[in-house]
């Protein structure tokens, strides 16, 4: 949160689903200075003495205001659940149930960035036309895969 807080110095909004750690960080990094809520995701009980291999159902989601005054009408959490499929889908490191695992922190932190980087640079994302870094005003054009391994050449040479 505290480096959220320095790279996004004017957000308008932050919503997190309800983990209880959430609040306590939001209030560290932003004080007052933020609209924060909380959407909650409300399940169905488990069925006593019973295994199971998939989530239980959710049978809905509640809003709580936490910090300052959010918009009702935008706490949600779609898009960062979102991010978190196309990352699952698309690294295997994060699958579920999966043998394919960083050992290391900092292959994580490297394989994390490299798909950030293909997502938001090379990958043109069919709703927009191009890259979401051209449609950002961040790049002039779409990235090639060599251009985005020539900046691994780059910081090794450094």
């Amino acid at each position: 949160m505290a480096d959220l807080a320095v790279r996004v110095p004017n957000l308008p909004q932050l919503t997190t689903d309800g983990f209880s750690g959430y609040a306590e960080a939001v209030y560290k990094a932003f004080g007052n200075g933020v609209d924060y809520a909380q959407r909650i995701k409300l399940y169905e009980a488990e069925p006593a003495n019973e295994a199971r291999y998939s989530p239980p159902k959710c049978n809905g989601s509640k809003k709580r205001a936490v910090i300052g005054e959010p918009d009702p009408a935008h706490i949600s959490t779609t898009y960062v659940e979102r991010q978190n499929l196309t990352m699952r889908r698309g690294m295997r490191r994060f699958t579920r149930l999966t043998n394919a695992f960083s050992k290391k922190f900092a292959n994580l932190e490297a394989a994390i960035a490299l798909h950030s980087m293909h997502y938001n640079f090379c990958r043109v994302h069919q709703t927009l036309g191009t890259t979401p870094a051209v449609a950002a005003g961040l790049a002039d054009h779409v990235w090639s895969i060599e251009e985005l391994v020539g900046l691994l050449d780059t910081a090794d040479s450094n």
